[in-house]
C-alpha cells in the first residue's frame, strides 16, 4: 500500500551484530521504498554505535533493525541507550527477526515499538509504520 505524504518517512534499516544474513532486510528495505518511504540500508555487521550514528546523520524517524542471531537482548539495550544520549528518543524502533515471545515485553519496556517475526507480511510492516510514524 502506497501512502503519499508531503515528506516521506525516512527509515534506516540496519543489521546490528555479527549476523550476516541480510536477504530479509533487503526485502523489507525495498518494500518500504516501493511504498514511498526514503530508505537507507547500512549493510551487515553494524555495531550499535554505527547504527545510531547513521540514524543521526540521516535524520530518520524510523529505525528498522533486523536481528536473526538471537543477540537482540544484548544489542537493543545499547542501541536504545545511544539513541537517548543523542536526543533521539522519538525515533520509532522496530525489530524484525527471530525473537522469542518471552523477550517481547522487555523489548517494549526498552522502547521498541514493534517486533515482526518471520513470515510477517511486508504490507503489515508498511501499514504499521505509516500508522505510527510521527512524520
Amino acid at each position: 500500500m502506497t501512502t503519499l505524504r508531503a515528506n516521506p518517512i525516512r527509515v534506516l534499516v540496519a543489521k546490528p551484530g555479527l549476523d550476516g544474513h541480510d536477504r530479509g532486510a533487503k526485502v523489507i528495505a525495498r518494500a518500504l521504498r516501493d511504498a514511498g518511504m526514503e530508505v537507507i540500508y547500512t549493510g551487515i555487521r553494524q555495531t550499535p554505535r554505527m547504527v545510531v550514528q547513521a540514524a543521526a546523520q540521516e535524520d530518520v524517524s524510523v529505525l528498522g533493525l533486523s536481528i536473526l542471531s538471537g543477540a537482540h537482548m544484548e544489542l537493543l539495550p545499547e542501541i536504545m541507550r545511544l539513541l537517548g544520549e543523542q536526543g533521539m528518543a522519538d525515533v520509532m524502533v522496530v525489530l524484525g527477526g527471530i525473537v522469542p515471545e518471552e523477550d517481547r515485553e522487555a523489548l517494549s519496556a526498552m522502547g521498541v515499538s514493534a517486533v515482526f517475526g518471520p513470515g510477517t507480511s511486508t504490507n503489515d510492516i508498511i501499514n504499521y509504520i505509516n500508522a505510527h510514524s510521527s512524520d
